[in-house]
């Protein structure tokens, strides 16, 4: 067998950056206040007023398991919303996605956080044991279906974006579900998955049931899923246009797995940010936030 530890420290550094992910702890939730503050700090969204927003704790269920998450949803005399939903990476949660949320929320679209089931936080039903980068990608698909059903959301116009293990879960939700995919943004996703699992096995026979990693055991299913799985061949299957954000310092997903999906994609904006690692902070974040607020203008989602 080859060395299982490297399996798990892979494990361990995803999970540190996502729980890394850039947030503002100190803001309350949904005040006026908190929208000034926001006014101020983004600077490059100044060109339309800061608005008020609400949130609220949204469930949905897949084959008896609960998906629970928090939508972001301003508070305009629009009747519906573009709607973002946000995807954290392994062993995050609603939060590492929180200050998107907000701050789409505060202009004027809709997002809604999500919490995998088995793969983060303590929310959603499921264990550990049975998450994968596939089951992941079934719950974005299973909020997808159930939001063109909401009130508040524009049916016409959900986009997807995901961090790390989310932004690759969310590409695959994308080409599974692209008539309802408006548009996706992918930071930092983590596309080497599938051929990092092969690496260190020399059979799938090789993989134990079950697994301690640093946060939590995790099953044979995290390998199974991706073992005979050739993730570039379906992600390009997504034809409408596409924001792929990739920093140059990230030490966890190597910069060769960004350019590879880079050529798959038909309609494809590739931004490398300088400076920016496995997980934006600071001034990559922002960086971040100005391509994506041109990537909302090129989807026709804000002025």
């Amino acid at each position: 067998m080859k060395r299982v530890r490297l399996l798990l420290s892979l494990i361990l550094v995803l999970l540190l950056a996502a729980c890394g992910t850039s947030q503002n702890p100190s803001q309350t939730e949904g005040s006026a206040s908190d929208s000034a503050k926001q006014q101020v700090a983004y600077t490059s969204w100044a060109d339309v007023p800061v608005n008020e927003y609400r949130e609220e704790v949204i469930t949905v269920d897949y084959n008896g398991q609960t998906i629970w998450g928090k939508a972001f949803i301003p508070k305009l005399d629009a009747k519906t919303y573009p709607l973002v939903i946000c995807s954290h990476g392994m062993g995050g949660n609603y939060t590492s996605c929180r200050e998107y949320s907000r701050l789409f929320a505060s202009h004027g679209l809709a997002t809604y956080s999500l919490e995998f089931r088995g793969g983060g936080g303590s929310n959603s039903d499921g264990e550990t044991t049975e998450m994968s980068l596939i089951t992941e990608a079934t719950d974005v698909q299973t909020v997808i279906a159930a939001a063109k059903q909401w009130d508040f959301v524009d049916p016409g116009k959900i986009i997807l974006l995901g961090e790390s293990q989310g932004g690759a879960a969310s590409a695959i939700a994308a080409a599974r579900s692209a008539d309802d995919v408006y548009g996706l943004i992918m930071c930092y996703p983590a596309f080497m998955i599938p051929e990092y699992i092969r690496e260190q096995f020399d059979s799938l026979d090789e993989v134990p049931e079950t697994f301690e990693s640093k946060w939590f055991e995790m099953g044979k299913v995290y390998a199974t899923d991706v073992w005979d799985y050739d993730i570039y061949g379906e992600i390009g299957n997504y034809k409408k246009p596409v924001l792929l954000l990739q920093g140059d310092e990230d030490k966890v997903v190597p910069i060769s797995y960004a350019e590879r999906a880079s050529e798959v994609y038909p309609d494809i904006d590739y931004q490398v940010i300088n400076g920016g690692g496995h997980g934006f902070t600071e001034k990559s974040l922002n960086t971040a936030k100005k391509h994506i607020l041109q990537y909302f203008r090129k989807l026709k989602i804000y002025p």
